[in-house]
């Protein structure tokens, strides 16, 4: 017979007499933490222990399915739920909704075991333990809702709504039939020590959407006679046929320090990397579709987060105020040190430094694994919010994500610098800029098409142009013959690096370091 204040289910027998101890009734609570629903059954209230067993082995079933997908390779597909706001909040919904069905069978749990004739020591340690045991859910429940509002917040803050002038949305076809996609890669560089921002880093990546082919267009800081698009603030103050009297890196930061009357668009989320957007496509004659900004500072902490890059560095690089070298050979660099790997013009130039951002660029794309990301994913966040200016619409994230793994998986990497000898940066000629660009644009295309495309990819790097001096493996001099022929040399003619430097060695030493009007696989020139 079951004890007193004991109720049964409808229709269903009289529970089972309550533990004779207080001890064995924490027991069965304790049990109803890793098994909930199992004090219930053990009271015999058959149909609301299955309910809650059932429906935690059912949840436990989703997770590990879900973990195996996950390990098995598609983290790309819950990349595309992550960044996607409506999955969060249901995620944080559903933890929440858990964590409090979970703590309320443990209390329950605790309610139909206890013998009544318990006293109050025993009740005040059930009470303690009961309450230990809901921390022991609410506990991972709070990091997962802090997680889930992170990326919440992360990707509120960081990205925007979408364009009103552009054309809705379509997941289906987000690129709108469109063959490239181009994006404005900016590194600002700010810091105590210097007044608002210069933007020193400057690349165009124009992305095929189809086979993950990348051109990054390298454009120096010193870039001079900018020409701004007709009609704009910008072209009334600077008119042509002079421009712009200061370097591109400064046209940032003049917008920046008025823009109700400079911005092409004063209402844009940061008006003046909207406005050198703009400039950018109309001194390349390129669609700029959206720009990405990082603060040189804040990448020390991205580096950081992804747990630092691997690089090869084949000559000292000092950098910094205190005499600090990286040293050569291969080395595995933190935040601090690649920041600086990509900064550094000790002993070098803006060309050099250009040719290593591009190598970083590599680099990182290559080196960044899922779960890396995923194991550091608050560091990474906090970074990403405090460092990472865009106009990419959350609406396009998905995208972004498919079209980032498609180019570290199958994509091929080149870059066109816009710099000496191919352009001279103090009086360039802009027809000719445009001209170099879409040169390298339809070069990439056109091996793609051509049967046979990694061989014509090949075909389509300049031999000449490795960091060591030296072509292609099968180009190279054997038996130990100076490594420093190049192809034009090899013919008795002196190649454009001659020309322009009149040093002995063909091509560039530096890692990135272009030449030559033809666009180059970063794989050749980066170590």
């Amino acid at each position: 017979m079951a004890q007193r204040g004991d109720r049964s289910e409808p229709g269903g027998p009289a529970t089972a007499a309550r533990p004779a101890s207080t001890w064995r009734a924490l027991l069965w609570t304790a049990g109803s933490l890793p098994l909930p629903g199992l004090a219930h059954l053990r009271m015999r209230r058959r149909v609301l222990g299955w309910t809650v067993l059932g429906c935690y082995l059912a949840l436990i079933a989703a997770l590990v399915v879900a973990g195996v997908l996950l390990m098995r390779g598609d983290l790309a597909q819950g990349a595309r739920l992550a960044v996607q706001g409506r999955y969060l909040a249901a995620v944080s919904v559903g933890v929440f909704a858990v964590a409090v069905v979970w703590m309320t069978v443990v209390v329950h749990s605790w309610v139909i075991t206890r013998p009544p004739s318990s006293g109050r020591a025993a009740r005040a340690g059930g009470a303690v333990l009961v309450a230990v045991l809901c921390l022991c859910v609410a506990a991972p429940a709070a990091q997962a809702l802090r997680t889930t509002y992170t990326a919440y917040d992360t990707i509120n803050s960081v990205f925007g709504p979408e364009d009103e002038d552009a054309p809705p949305h379509d997941a289906a076809n987000p690129w709108g039939d469109r063959d490239r996609v181009n994006v404005l890669l900016l590194g600002g560089d700010s810091g105590s020590n210097r007044y608002g921002m210069r933007t020193d880093s400057m690349i165009v990546a124009s992305i095929d959407v189809t086979h993950g082919d990348v051109v990054l267009i390298g454009l120096p800081r010193n870039l001079e006679n900018a020409q701004f698009p007709k009609d704009t603030a910008l072209a009334e103050a600077y008119p042509p046929p002079y421009g712009f009297d200061n370097l591109l890196n400064e046209v940032y930061q003049t917008v920046a320090e008025d823009p109700e009357r400079l911005a092409i668009d004063p209402s844009a989320k940061d008006p003046a990397a909207d406005t050198l957007k703009h400039v950018i496509a109309n001194l390349t004659d390129l669609d700029l579709d959206y720009y990405a900004l990082v603060d040189m500072k804040g990448f020390e902490s991205l580096i950081d987060a992804i747990g630092g890059i691997d690089v090869h560095i084949d000559e000292p690089i000092p950098y910094g105020e205190e005499g600090d070298v990286l040293e050569a050979g291969d080395q595995h660099l933190d935040g601090n040190e690649a920041l600086w790997y990509g900064r550094s013009r000790v002993n070098s130039d803006d060309y050099a430094r250009m040719g290593r951002q591009g190598c970083l660029l590599m680099y990182v794309a290559e080196q960044t694994e899922p779960t890396t990301v995923l194991t550091s994913f608050q560091e990474l966040a906090g970074a990403t919010k405090q460092t990472l200016r865009t106009d990419i619409p959350q609406s396009k994230l998905p995208a972004f994500i498919d079209l980032a793994e498609l180019v570290t998986s199958e994509g091929e990497m080149s870059t066109l610098q816009l710099s000496p000898p191919q352009v001279n940066t103090a009086h360039p000629d802009w027809k000719q800029i445009r001209d170099l660009i879409q040169d390298a644009i339809n070069e990439q295309e056109e091996a793609q098409a051509a049967p046979g495309n990694e061989a014509a990819e090949d075909d389509a790097v300049t031999p000449n142009a490795s960091p060591s001096g030296s072509g292609p493996a099968d180009e190279r001099p054997a038996d130990g013959q100076d490594g420093q022929q190049g192809q034009g040399q090899q013919q008795g003619q002196a190649t454009e690096w001659q020309e322009y430097t009149g040093l002995a060695e063909p091509s560039p030493t530096t890692p990135g370091r272009q030449v030559g009007e033809d666009a180059t696989s970063l794989e050749t020139i980066c170590p």
